[in-house]
């Protein structure tokens, strides 16, 4: 069994004295894993830093083994935010957030098309990285199935003052919609309904309060997986300190 095909790194786990277990977003063949031989090593370990584009060759004896992976750089686009703190953690955290939450060998092309264009826009140091990455996160929710409805009011049918979610229906709600039930939903910050609303950190903490719920609630395969979106937990701090 073997495929070729090109991916995205989402993790690297050392395994024994050299090796690592290699886990990428592929374009045609979803998440997949694969042992790399000598991939620890100094010579070949910043080919596998997060987010770095490769052309991969897996094989396995049979298609349900872990396989190995063959790679070779495509584009290191680690190197051109390692020196930029936030870009970086904006990058990490969306790699741990596909590597959580993506089921494994499920072909999810517009996954990869989608983080494809959030990684470019952080290489190109786009002014709005921030809301670049919660819009990111709200289209990886509906290319999973569990798309928000923030086109109108769920109670009225509004589509002005549109400023709450239900936490239940992933539906927009006005503030009129909302009345006394309006502590009980969650703010809908309005740059994620109009691209020409700046970010600040208020409405950033309250988009990624937002994504994050249902990420937790809906996508997360299992309780143990959310130990893995700690590079999501730093990117929070970072832009809400």
């Amino acid at each position: 069994m073997d495929f070729t095909d090109t991916g995205f790194v989402l993790s690297a786990r050392r395994h024994g004295e050299s090796d690592i277990i290699l886990s990428c977003l592929t374009r045609a063949h979803g998440r997949h894993l694969g042992l790399v031989k000598g991939g620890a090593g100094r010579k070949n370990r910043p080919a596998f830093e997060i987010g770095n584009q490769l052309s991969l060759n897996w094989r396995a004896r049979l298609s349900e083994q872990l396989g190995h992976f063959q790679a070779e750089v495509i584009e290191a686009n680690i190197a051109h935010v390692i020196d930029d703190a936030d870009r970086l953690a904006a990058m990490s955290a969306a790699a741990a957030v596909i590597d959580a939450t993506l089921p494994e060998r499920e072909p999810h092309q517009d996954v990869h098309d989608d983080f494809a264009v959030l990684v470019q826009g952080l290489v190109a140091s786009v002014p709005d990285w921030a809301g670049l990455y919660l819009r990111w996160e709200l289209k990886l929710l509906a290319d999973l199935g569990f798309g928000l409805d923030l086109s109108r009011c769920a109670v009225t049918g509004a589509t002005e003052d549109l400023v709450f979610v239900s936490p239940k229906t992933g539906r927009a709600v006005s503030r009129l919609g909302a009345g006394r039930y309006a502590e009980r939903l969650l703010p809908l910050p309005g740059f994620l309904l109009k691209d020409d609303i700046a970010t600040d950190p208020t409405s950033l903490a309250q988009g990624l309060r937002l994504t994050g719920h249902f990420i937790h609630g809906h996508v997360l395969p299992t309780p143990a997986a959310e130990k893995r979106l700690t590079a999501r937990d730093r990117l929070i701090e970072r832009l809400t300190r």
